[in-house]
């Protein structure tokens, strides 16, 4: 669903924007509200790379806030008032945004957390009448779609098939792919991502039991990776090329490479050995979170989340090993804004 955005008319009250004449540049906003992140990306058609392009559009503006959607998710199944103010601050802010660029068409995705809350609808309400953004919440499978139409460009086409993985807030999608269409060819969609892993286990557990919190972890992701490792070996029984995308490996690449502070244009389509993922995961899984907070690219918000997500990492590397991974930091909001504009005949 394509949806325009709603702007506040004079009186403050949302009206719906009336949509804008053809123009080859026309400005388009792909909003993701994940379990753990707020994310927006406000682009036009016609890429230049030095100015912020992903190939095909250029971003005009931008916006990430940790929000935390899904704290508490796994033990109550409903989102909690706290994090839901959270998350409508957050998306004021992209409305706002919207209004300021000119907008006038926009996808705004909700995924897991609200797919698995049973209060998960009024939320949206309440989003909708607050800030006058619509959510989409999509399925698992749309979300999948979405990644992999985000990040296909860095698939090597020369090479295997290619696994795309997302590891997320709430949930993890892997999909295998053709390295010369992206084609889906096989994808899960498995329960566990970065806050609904970590609340599975103690928050700092004493330096003794780390390393047996750690495995508890990837113990608790490889058994939902079985079944979809076998249909993945009877498709493609050679070795597969890994493509990951989300902020749990842009931030392990960001250390593998040794940047002071985190610089997408290095780390988006950058290479990374499976090692020193491995040598990583295991430092940092090792300390506590205000011992992983002071490491660069990791920070406060990410402490206390980002073992849970090295777990993830690890399983899948753990079923298909390999020597290389490819990093992208694109994904969903970068496949809602090919298909606005490829729908609009502007690509």
């Amino acid at each position: 669903m394509t949806i325009d955005i709603a702007l506040p008319d004079a009186a403050g009250v949302l009206a719906p924007r009336v949509p804008a004449a053809w123009s080859p540049r026309r400005t388009y906003g792909a909003l993701d509200l994940g379990t753990n992140n707020c994310r927006l990306l406000i682009a036009r058609p016609g890429a230049d790379r030095r100015a912020g392009g992903t190939g095909d559009f250029t971003v005009i503006d931008a916006f990430s806030r940790v929000v935390r959607l899904g704290e508490g998710l796994v033990q109550t199944g409903r989102l909690s008032d706290a994090a839901m103010d959270r998350a409508v601050l957050a998306l004021s802010v992209c409305a706002d945004k919207l209004a300021r660029r000119g907008v006038t068409l926009t996808r705004n995705v909700a995924t897991e957390a609200c797919r698995r809350a049973a209060n998960g609808t009024e939320f949206v309400a309440r989003v909708f009448e607050v800030t006058g953004i619509a959510l989409d919440v999509i399925s698992p499978a749309e979300e999948a779609r979405l990644a992999v139409l985000g990040c296909a460009s860095l698939i090597d086409r020369d090479g295997p098939p290619a696994m795309i993985f997302d590891i997320g807030g709430g949930s993890t999608e892997l999909i295998l792919v053709d390295p010369v269409d992206a084609a889906i060819h096989a994808w899960i969609s498995i329960p566990w991502g970065v806050v609904s892993l970590a609340e599975t286990v103690p928050h700092d557990p004493p330096p003794g039991d780390r390393a047996n919190v750690y495995a508890a972890m990837r113990t608790r992701v490889a058994e939902h990776l079985d079944a979809f490792a076998a249909s993945v070996g009877a498709l493609a029984p050679g070795p597969l090329q890994l493509l990951g995308t989300s902020g749990t490996i842009t931030t392990l690449a960001s250390i593998a490479l040794g940047l002071p502070a985190y610089d997408r244009r290095r780390v988006d389509g950058c290479t990374v050995s499976a090692a020193a993922m491995r040598d990583i995961s295991a430092m940092l899984s090792s300390r506590s979170p205000a011992e992983r907070a002071e490491v660069p690219g990791i920070g406060a918000d990410r402490a206390d989340l980002v073992v849970a997500g090295c777990a993830i990492l690890a399983a899948i590397i753990d079923r298909w090993p390999t020597e290389l991974l490819r990093v992208a930091d694109r994904g969903i909001r970068e496949g809602v804004l090919r298909i606005l504009m490829s729908r609009q005949g502007q690509r």
